[in-house]
C-alpha cells in the first residue's frame, strides 16, 4: 500500500463545544474531500464519581449525549474541546479554506486553527502490544497510534466510512 503523506488540522475552540454544534461541525467536516481520521479530544464526563465523599454517585451531565455523525450513533464520553484531523498533504489548502467557512458559520466566538502532526503517524510500540507482529496489513491504517494498548478500543475509538 503506498504510503499518504498527511497532515494535522487542530480546531482549538475556545470554549467547551455543546454536542449538538458539535455534531453539525463534525457532519460538515466529513463533506469535505481529503480526509483520512478525525479525532475529538476533551475532559471526560464519567457516568459515575470515582473518588471523593460522592464516590459510586451516578452523574446526569446534559452533555453526555448520542450525537448522529453521518447517520451513525456516537456517544460523547467527553466535553470536545479540540478537533484534530488528518487531511492529506495535497488537498490541505482548499481542505483549510473549506474548514474555516464552516466554523464562522458554526461558531459565535473564537478559534484557532493549527497545522502541524499532532498525532502518530508511524506503527507504535503500543500498537504491537495491542495487535501483535504483522498487524499492519490486518487493520485499517488510520488506527495506527491512536490505541492505548490497555484500552477497549470499541469504546474510544469509533470509525465511521463514508457511504
Amino acid at each position: 500500500m503506498e504510503e499518504v503523506k498527511v497532515i494535522d488540522v487542530k480546531i482549538f475552540p475556545y470554549r467547551y463545544l455543546k454536542p449538538e454544534t458539535t455534531e453539525k461541525i463534525l457532519n460538515d467536516l466529513l463533506e469535505l474531500k481529503g480526509i483520512v481520521r478525525v479525532m475529538i479530544n476533551g475532559e471526560s464526563l464519567p457516568k459515575i464519581i470515582g473518588f471523593g465523599p460522592a464516590k459510586g454517585v451516578n452523574v446526569n451531565h446534559s452533555d453526555r449525549k448520542v450525537i448522529k455523525v453521518k447517520k451513525k450513533d456516537i456517544k460523547l464520553f467527553i466535553s470536545v474541546g479540540s478537533i484534530i484531523i488528518t487531511v492529506e498533504l495535497e488537498k490541505v489548502n482548499l481542505f483549510l479554506k473549506k474548514l474555516d467557512n464552516i466554523l464562522l458559520k458554526r461558531l459565535n466566538f473564537k478559534y484557532e486553527i493549527s497545522a502541524g502532526i499532532f498525532t502518530k503517524n508511524n506503527t507504535t510500540v503500543s500498537d504491537y502490544l495491542k495487535y501483535g507482529v504483522g498487524f499492519e496489513e490486518k487493520i485499517d491504517y488510520r488506527m495506527i497510534g491512536l490505541v492505548d494498548p490497555n484500552a477497549r478500543s470499541k469504546e474510544t475509538v469509533k470509525l465511521i466510512l463514508g457511504d
